[in-house]
């Protein structure tokens, strides 16, 4: 297989390298991690940008670098510390392995990043794609980088009919992206074919009237841009119940660290476990408790500040077992606070937020489960769900 198609040659590659930066020289995004060649802003960029829009990066980006500047205040870090300014941004394996490879930058690379890609991919986290991205943007390395911007420009320019996240055709357009990369300025051309993948050649209805590079694409050429590329299929989604019970012991609540292995590891949750319909179905949340936690989150009184909580209902037998095996807390009581809605890889999860007050019982040995405190509520990592719920019960205004 060629890096490229047959009827493109020396001369095609040369003219678009052109456009590209003629391009990205007029209209080229002004991000704060393009404000200089640090090879680890850029790599905290990267990271958060997988999976996350640019929107929702900048200020996360803002805050973890004022908080760790260099690669050597990350790698003294705590992890809960790196996980607790990650809260909200998702995929928190990403967070964890930032970490650990800044600990092996630090200390067995003298605080210095590789420059080849090939070197960088040996790091913790670090992907074909973000080694690609550090070593062009960083180095100006001529590296290739495939990411979904790229995938679908490249995709539509030589017109792939192939499926272009399967093997052959990752292999074409890796091939591909390493055939076309700019020699001279290979960051610009990196972060140019990125922006216009974004911003140009969108999924939906791409500005192909308006792109520069519409002499060049191969799709466009043959009226095929809205079918390529080809598309994935949807995942079939799943939905279950789950329950988050806030134990509560004088001004304290009952959490546990998620392990390695676990969903959110490293991040604290309440209690949380999957229940049944039959479950649910005794489970009553009143549609009036959701407007008064959304009311909490605006700002208003906490529903546990003092008078305490106006009606209490008998947890359903399943629930405070489960409860007791897991923790040895015995509990009777609960009281609806509210119901998030959020979806976990191909997960649709409705979960219903209670608070039980602790009646008896002594906690396990080996659970992980502990008493924590308002003010330690507030410096802990939760997961994101986690936290909506936390604020609610008044732990983090």
């Amino acid at each position: 297989m060629s890096a490229y198609p047959k009827d493109l040659d020396q001369g095609w590659r040369r003219r678009l390298r052109s456009r590209v930066l003629r391009w990205y020289d007029q209209n080229g995004r002004k991000l704060p991690w393009r404000e200089s060649a640090d090879p680890y802003r850029i790599w905290v960029s990267e990271i958060m940008l997988q999976q996350t829009t640019v929107t929702a990066v900048v200020p996360y980006f803002e805050r973890f670098i004022e908080r760790f500047p260099d690669v050597r205040r990350l790698a003294e870090a705590e992890q809960g510390q790196v996980l607790r300014l990650w809260e909200g941004l998702g995929y928190y394996s990403r967070a964890r392995n930032l970490h650990k490879a800044a600990g092996v930058i630090v200390r067995d690379l003298d605080g210095r990043f590789p420059e080849p890609a090939d070197e960088l991919k040996q790091l913790p986290g670090i992907g074909p794609y973000t080694a690609g991205a550090i070593s062009s943007f960083a180095f100006n390395q001529p590296a290739a980088i495939l990411e979904a911007n790229t995938l679908r420009l490249y995709s539509r320019l030589i017109a792939l009919d192939i499926d272009p996240r399967g093997t052959e055709g990752q292999k074409k357009l890796w091939k591909f992206a390493g055939w076309i990369v700019s020699r001279k300025r290979a960051a610009d051309f990196n972060q140019a074919v990125m922006d216009i993948g974004s911003q140009v050649c969108r999924p939906v209805d791409p500005k192909c009237s308006t792109c520069p590079l519409m002499p060049s694409c191969k799709s466009f050429e043959e009226g095929r841009q809205s079918e390529i590329p080809l598309k994935n299929p949807k995942p079939q989604i799943t939905d279950i119940t789950e329950v988050s019970i806030a134990v509560r012991k004088g001004g304290r609540f009952l959490l546990r660290q998620h392990a390695d292995n676990e969903r959110w590891a490293g991040l604290w949750d309440f209690i949380r476990f999957e229940v049944s319909d039959t479950d649910v179905a005794n489970v009553q949340m009143p549609e009036r408790r959701r407007a008064k936690a959304t009311a909490t989150l605006s700002g208003q009184q906490s529903l546990f500040g003092d008078g305490g909580a106006e009606s209490l209902s008998q947890l359903p037998p399943a629930l405070s077992q489960r409860v007791t095996e897991l923790t040895g807390a015995v509990v009777g009581s609960y009281e609806p606070i509210t119901e998030i809605r959020h979806a976990v890889t191909r997960y649709r999860i409705r979960l219903l937020c209670l608070v039980c007050d602790h009646e008896s019982g002594r906690l396990k040995q080996g659970t992980g489960y502990q008493w924590c405190s308002q003010s330690q509520l507030r410096e802990l990592p939760l997961s994101t769900t986690g936290r909506r719920f936390a604020t609610l019960l008044g732990s983090c205004k």
